[in-house]
């Protein structure tokens, strides 16, 4: 179901005029975006949520619903809503564990996703860092901060190793143990890039990440020597883009957690810089 408003709608009225046999039944509070709140009718469960950025353009979060409806259910939740910045989707049944999965049924699903038509618009990470350092609170933009993003700037994005749709967000908190399998919730950066890029961005320490490429490498028929080099080639890019997103969370939240998360990434930055 999508409405042709672009109105912006409050919950109540999104409740009242296309759920009105829904009643909420809980919060789906997953990753660190935010979750959303659980719909029940009968038998049927859907998660209805916003965008969590206010300052974002309406076109974010109908991206996110098309993303969805070009994606299997053996990788993500159907979408079935969108109207008057609200977007719906499928509940699904599973688990959201505190760790990630074991490398091997990690980089089936992601290799899965991969394999998928291409979105049809591009992730380039330098307007999001260029968004982060402008919305981030002044008193943190360090001059270390500066002459990380000018270097990137610089050297430009690497030539992508193999294009394909990417989710960009992988963690344990998007990620749910069905019983059917793996599958991945929050869509909200999904594009198309590079499939290093991906796995450069997935969460985990040095050692999981080795044992992704690894994993990743033989169903993709890859040498792993060379999707390691290229992952690695992303690594800072994808530290500065977590760091800055840390940053502007916490401008938009005052949520401990973000300002957390940032100093942590700057530490791991200024170790290795």
């Amino acid at each position: 179901m999508r409405s042709s408003s672009n109105k912006s709608l409050t919950r109540d009225e999104v409740l009242s005029r296309y759920f009105p046999h829904y009643h909420p039944v809980g919060s789906a509070e997953t990753g660190l975006s935010g979750g959303g709140i659980i719909l029940e009718s009968g038998a049927r469960r859907v998660v209805l949520r916003q965008h969590h950025d206010p300052c974002a353009p309406a076109s974010r979060l109908l991206r996110h619903y098309r993303a969805l409806s070009r994606l299997p259910e053996s990788l993500a939740p159907a979408p079935c809503f969108y109207a008057g910045g609200w977007m719906a989707v499928a509940w699904l049944p599973g688990e959201v564990k505190a760790d990630m999965p074991e490398a091997d049924a990690l980089a089936g699903l992601l290799y899965h996703l991969h394999r998928q038509p291409r979105f049809g618009w591009r992730i380039t990470l330098l307007p999001l860092l260029e968004q982060y350092w402008q919305g981030g609170d002044p008193a943190r933009r360090t001059p270390f901060w500066l002459r990380q993003l000018k270097r990137l700037r610089r050297a430009g994005e690497p030539n992508p190793l193999r294009l394909a749709p990417l989710h960009m967000d992988v963690h344990p908190g998007n990620l749910v143990h069905t019983p059917a399998g793996l599958r991945l919730i929050d869509w909200e950066y999904a594009g198309d890039g590079d499939i290093a890029l991906e796995l450069a961005s997935t969460w985990g320490d040095e050692a999981q990440l080795q044992r992704l490429v690894e994993a990743y490498a033989r169903r993709a028929r890859l040498r792993p020597a060379l999707l390691w080099r290229q992952v690695r080639r992303w690594r800072p890019w994808v530290a500065m883009l977590q760091a800055g997103w840390f940053e502007y969370r916490w401008r938009q939240t005052g949520e401990q957690q973000f300002i957390r998360l940032a100093n942590e990434t700057w530490r791991q930055l200024l170790a290795e810089g």
